[in-house]
């Protein structure tokens, strides 16, 4: 199993976040510098396997230029739909296998080699479950999978419903597991109602944060002391705001 990635990928990942943020941001000032950083440090990793002699910027380029054309052939061939994006990649990774002069006799098929470690959890946990979707181990419908989703908040509804709030950090190992299952099972729901789960709760956290904002804003503007208010006034402010369409 291959390891996180090292500290020499530290400023490639801190720039592509970069890049993230500022097209986020909808800044395009920013984002013509941070995508100069980023192509710089593209730049770089391409000297440095020039340097090892693996390969050079042609090489790049000519991959890339392949894989293209053979993922996309309802553009670039005649094809009149896109592929099935999981099962093209499976086509692919049993097709260096079977090209591989000196295969594993004694290591077992692993599901998920080639998948980065370098995602959110949230998109590793899709692109895992695209990976089993992939080999037919799916939902034929976004109910099965909402069904799962309950089940899972029942179990921790279980596990953990009679539990004084904590902190982050200090719930017991069997409800962290418990709430690791419920998202894992909100993310297939996600999946399979087309939405990326990261994209979605980025969207959700800009949203809360903005009624929040809000909130807070009319309660001064009525001389609220929104410190001390309470829950009840406070859902009486937040629904005000919920309700201006806010």
């Amino acid at each position: 199993m291959r390891d996180r990635p090292h500290g020499r990928c530290a400023y490639l990942l801190e720039e592509a976040h970069e890049v993230a943020d500022a097209v986020e941001a909808g800044d395009d000032e920013s984002l013509v510098s941070e995508l100069g950083d980023l192509l710089l440090n593209v730049a770089f990793q391409i000297v440095l396997a020039e340097e090892r002699g693996a390969f050079g910027a042609a090489a790049v380029t000519r991959t890339l230029e392949a894989k293209m054309v053979a993922r996309h052939t309802h553009v670039y061939g005649d094809a009149e739909t896109p592929p099935d994006w999981e099962a093209l990649k499976t086509a692919e990774r049993e097709a260096r296998a079977a090209a591989d002069p000196h295969p594993p006799t004694d290591e077992p098929i692993d599901l998920f080699e080639g998948l980065s470690l370098g995602p959110d959890p949230l998109s590793r946990a899709a692109r895992v479950q695209e990976r089993m979707a992939g080999i037919g181990f799916d939902w034929d419908a976004l109910s099965g999978a909402l069904a799962k989703v309950r089940e899972e908040a029942d179990e921790l509804e279980s596990e953990a419903g009679k539990a004084t709030k904590r902190r982050i950090g200090e719930a017991e190992p069997r409800i962290e597991e418990e709430v690791g299952d419920l998202l894992f099972a909100a993310v297939n729901a996600a999946r399979l109602a087309g939405a990326h789960p990261a994209n979605a709760l980025l969207s959700a956290i800009s949203k809360f944060e903005s009624r929040c904002r809000a909130m807070v804003a009319l309660a001064e503007s009525r001389s609220i002391d929104w410190r001390t208010a309470g829950l009840g006034r406070l859902d009486e402010l937040w629904e005000e705001v919920k309700d201006g369409g806010r």
